[in-house]
């Protein structure tokens, strides 16, 4: 299905949801949206559990950092607990802008490692495409990756994940990135006793901003697309 034909199907159910979990859940509740497109999905949930605070949603966009995570590690010859400090920026979409700037492998700079071809033009477009890769390839989505990515999501947000970044679809508001506010969008995070905190002081060079605020943009437009079922 197209994004926006898939938005208002689903709202059919992220609007009960969210109803739901105001009317009911533990306040201090830790809700985690995978089904797409899961950014606005989270929008449509966290608005309509209206006495709930926004940082106790996220959307799932630990796929696409494990999917990054491993393609580092597999060019380089190294193990997952090897690599460090990737980024998945945006929306968990084609747009998401996956960033290799601050990674290391061992310690060691991963762009260093990889080089640049590799970067832009097989690592950024796989980890973008790479849930239509495996409906291409096994005409089933990824259902068990997703499942497992979010389990180790939860555990993070419930266990701790200090020691590293992990990226976190969340709400946007007093972002130090310059992102509009208003959104659910993935940034680098560390989280302590189960609060996200924003990885800050990374220089964004002009490149990566046009990507982080291409992917924004799609946000935009897909809240835009769901403007009357935010109205609670």
């Amino acid at each position: 299905m197209e994004r926006g034909d898939l938005l208002q199907e689903n709202a059919k159910i992220f609007i009960p949801q969210g109803r739901a979990i105001n009317d009911h859940a533990h306040r201090d509740i830790r809700t985690l949206i995978v089904g797409n497109p899961a950014n606005t999905n989270c929008l449509i949930t966290a608005t309509h559990a209206k006495d709930l605070p926004k940082k106790n949603f996220a959307a799932m966009t630990r796929l696409d950092h494990d999917r990054a995570v491993w393609q580092v590690a597999e060019k380089t010859g190294s193990v997952v607990a090897d690599i460090a400090k990737v980024v998945v920026w945006g929306n968990h979409s084609p747009t998401m802008s996956p960033d290799l700037q601050w990674a290391t492998v061992k310690g060691q700079p991963a762009l260093d490692l990889v080089g640049q071809e590799w970067y832009n033009n097989t690592f950024i477009p796989r980890v973008q495409k790479r849930g239509a890769e495996i409906i291409e390839a096994r005409g089933l989505s990824s259902a068990a990756s997703a499942g497992n990515a979010a389990l180790e999501h939860m555990k993070s947000w419930f266990l701790g994940h200090d020691k590293d970044w992990v990226s976190f679809g969340i709400w946007s508001d007093n972002n130090p990135y310059d992102i509009p506010e208003g959104l659910f969008y993935s940034f680098p995070t560390t989280v302590t006793n189960r609060e996200w905190s924003i990885v800050t002081g990374l220089q964004i060079n002009a490149e990566q901003r046009a990507k982080m605020v291409k992917t924004a943009n799609e946000l935009v437009e897909e809240r835009k697309a769901i403007e009357s079922l935010l109205k609670v």
